[in-house]
């Protein structure tokens, strides 16, 4: 395998980036609340753990939503990403990825990416086209296939925390890291593109909200934390911003890692608005891990 595809196999997990970005790190809680008082209160609770329990009821207990959004992952990326999930069985949905700057960015242009391409999400995995570029070199496949299970496995502790938190992407994961953290305040009422809206904002400890809402054993929490410790990242600073229907219609997310700022703003608009997804064809779409096994073979024979 060429140079210039490990490059586009590597650029691809931005997919990973973009919808995590449409949550937080926090974790796999993922149960469901009851869908009733669709209208919401409209009333701006002075208790900001009262008034989020409520948004958390309401924004989890839709099924799907358009989300819009940029991310910056310090000097290795930065992006800007549209699209649709659904999230009433599993979590499922198309996203529209465009790199805009970084160290990723520029190794697409030099493999002869355009910089934009299409992820769908499936209950146990995505799919990402990388264009025709990448065809060229593995036979005519545009798609590359990453099953949860899979990356779990290569990246271990922080590969199944990913894979937990891509299982269970919901916008209302942004609430609940701020209820869990214990740190939350109501800034006030602010405009988001034209809609009255409270916003709140608080500070995650990432490592420990993680661990405490995630299924990894001792083991896997103490690579998870070295892992992060190594990146840099300690804690977030996560604001939201709520309609008078207690839905969620804006979230940001910032902190340090080494490479620089991750910082992450996400709209969230037209709840329950449909979703469909369909799996590429097969003849179209070559397998991530099949892909490592042929990058290690060209390096062994290479040796």
């Amino acid at each position: 395998m060429r140079t210039s595809t490990v490059r586009r196999v590597c650029l691809s997990v931005a997919a990973a980036a973009a919808l995590t970005s449409v949550a937080t790190c926090s974790g796999s809680d993922s149960g469901k609340s009851d869908k009733s008082d669709k209208q919401g209160s409209g009333v701006v609770k002075a208790d900001p753990i009262a008034a989020l329990l409520d948004v958390q009821k309401k924004t989890g207990g839709e099924n799907s939503a358009k989300v819009e959004g940029t991310t910056q992952m310090g000097t290795t990326m930065s992006m800007k990403q549209t699209g649709v999930i659904d999230w009433a069985d599993g979590l499922t949905g198309t996203m529209e990825i465009t790199y805009t700057g970084g160290s990723m960015a520029d190794a697409m242009k030099q493999s002869g990416g355009t910089g934009t391409m299409q992820a769908r999400y499936f209950k146990d995995g995505y799919v990402v086209n990388m264009g025709d570029g990448f065809a060229k070199q593995t036979g005519g496949k545009h798609w590359i296939n990453y099953g949860y299970a899979d990356l779990a496995k290569m990246a271990g502790a922080s590969g199944e925390a990913m894979k937990q938190q891509m299982q269970n992407t919901t916008p209302d994961q942004g609430v609940k890291s701020l209820l869990a953290s214990g740190d939350v305040k109501k800034v006030g009422k602010e405009d988001v593109r034209g809609v009255s809206a409270t916003h709140y904002s608080g500070t995650v400890d990432v490592a420990a909200l993680t661990a405490k809402n995630s299924e990894l054993d001792a083991d896997q929490l103490e690579q998870l934390k070295k892992q992060l410790s190594d990146a840099g990242i300690t804690t977030e600073t996560v604001d939201i911003w709520v309609d008078d229907n207690d839905l969620l219609v804006k979230k940001t997310e910032r902190g340090q890692m080494k490479t620089g700022e991750l910082n992450s703003t996400v709209f969230y608009s037209d709840y329950g608005t449909k979703v469909s997804v369909e799996q590429p064809p097969a003849s179209d779409t070559v397998d991530f891990a099949e892909l490592l096994k042929q990058q290690q073979g060209a390096g062994a024979g290479a040796s």
